[in-house]
């Protein structure tokens, strides 16, 4: 085992030198193995990233299940008040994996200010909300305060606040939808406690975020009526199966659906990049074996010589295949170590710095986000020298076809 890893020692030595036919072959091989990591991790980790990024903010606004009246589970807005005795909330023992409910209510709005006026969604919420998955997005101000009889505070998006010239401080007034035929909308005098801004047009655009008591006290409901549910998962892969969990647990009178139902079209967007993802993981794996194969070819040929002499002094196929295996799998090695090195810095910059931004309005984020996940850059390294040893095992049988008498004999 030692003479084998020193030959193959030698073998990568010889490299260096610039009379060798193979050495530009095997730093053509090196730098595509490096690159063909450098894109894998690149894909994966934007890829997971901007999926992670998207679905954390329809989840923040959204919960990850959202239990509401069959009446009021087609829009955003509440028609029929539920009642908040529910055997599920404030905690859903009944289902494992579930990490908060909490209740809101939603009515529909116009804000009216001395230059512009904007339609809106006042989303109510109580002191159970969830403030923590909203905090990111805040940009100005701070979360509206939930004390006393009523809170006028709300929190508002920065693209209404620039649309309406309104700024952390300013009051505004806002006339609701009464209930009922011929009767006159109600009006709301609010308080911009804080701006936010997640990104995604169809929430920046339509929320305005304040106290459910505002809710109640506009529909005549009684203080234990809410509008709907939003229950948070621990797990999202498991989302499915606990919203089916979460179906069977409520009464026949409630409804429950997924986010992954309500905005199918954006889940079904984003399950495009797994298969984006993966065509760029076969491309560049091909790509990487085949400028290995190309290598350890050209160095079995150059070293015919020194083949035949081993299996003259009694080397077996196999030990000789080793050889060339072992000195294969240190320009993997090699190769993957700059491949992940420069990835990874890259990766981090982008983290941390956010250079590269994105045009919200197609991928819901400003920053291209990034998921550095080590289980995920473990399996890309560890796949791919599998892979390529497995495949070199084929080009490297041709050292079994060489007669030692031939081979010296022609030197």
């Amino acid at each position: 085992m030692n003479l084998e890893f020193f030959i193959a020692k030698r073998l990568t030595a010889s490299k260096r030198d610039k009379s060798s036919i193979s050495a530009p072959i095997i730093k053509i091989a090196t730098i595509a193995i490096a690159l063909g990591m450098f894109m894998m991790l690149i894909s994966v980790s934007t890829g997971v990233g901007l999926q992670q990024k998207i679905r954390d903010k329809i989840a923040a606004f959204n919960g990850h299940i959202i239990i509401s009246g069959f009446n009021g589970n087609e829009s955003d807005v509440s028609t029929d008040p539920i009642s908040i005795r529910q055997k599920f909330y404030p905690r859903f023992k009944n289902v494992q994996g579930i990490d908060h409910v909490q209740a809101v209510a939603a009515k529909a709005g116009i804000i009216r200010t001395a230059s512009s006026f904007e339609g809106i969604i006042y989303k109510g919420v109580g002191k159970d909300y969830r403030w923590d998955v909203l905090s990111e997005y805040l940009v100005a101000g701070k979360i509206p305060s939930m004390s006393g009889a009523y809170s006028n505070e709300v929190l508002i998006s920065e693209f209404l606040a620039n649309r309406l010239q309104l700024k952390v401080g300013s009051k505004f007034n806002t006339f609701f939808f009464a209930q009922g035929q011929n009767k006159l909308p109600k009006a709301r005098r609010f308080v911009v406690s804080g701006i936010y801004n997640s990104g995604v047009k169809e929430f920046d655009s339509a929320y305005l975020i304040g106290d459910i008591r505002q809710v109640q006290r506009i529909n005549h409901w009684r203080p234990d009526e809410v509008g709907a549910f939003e229950v948070f998962v621990s797990d999202f892969d498991q989302i499915a199966q606990k919203g089916e969990e979460v179906y069977d647990e409520t009464s026949s009178t409630l409804n429950s659906e997924t986010i992954t139902e309500k905005y199918y079209y954006i889940f079904d967007w984003l399950t495009l990049f797994d298969a984006n993802i993966l065509i760029i993981l076969i491309v560049m794996i091909v790509v990487s074996t085949i400028n290995m194969v190309v290598a350890l070819l050209v160095l079995i040929l150059e070293r015919t010589q020194m083949i035949g002499i081993l299996k003259s002094m009694g080397a077996n196929n196999w030990s000789i295949r080793k050889i060339f295996l072992y000195n294969a799998f240190h320009l993997i090695v090699r190769g993957l170590l700059w491949g992940n090195g420069v990835a990874l810095l890259l990766l981090s910059i982008q983290k941390f710095f956010g250079v590269i931004h994105l045009n919200p309005e197609s991928y819901y984020v400003t920053v291209a986000p990034v998921a550095i996940n080590p289980l995920h850059i473990l399996a890309l390294n560890v796949g791919t020298i599998l892979i390529c040893l497995i495949v070199l095992l084929l080009p490297s049988y041709i050292i079994t076809r060489i007669v030692p008498s031939k081979t010296i004999r022609f030197d």
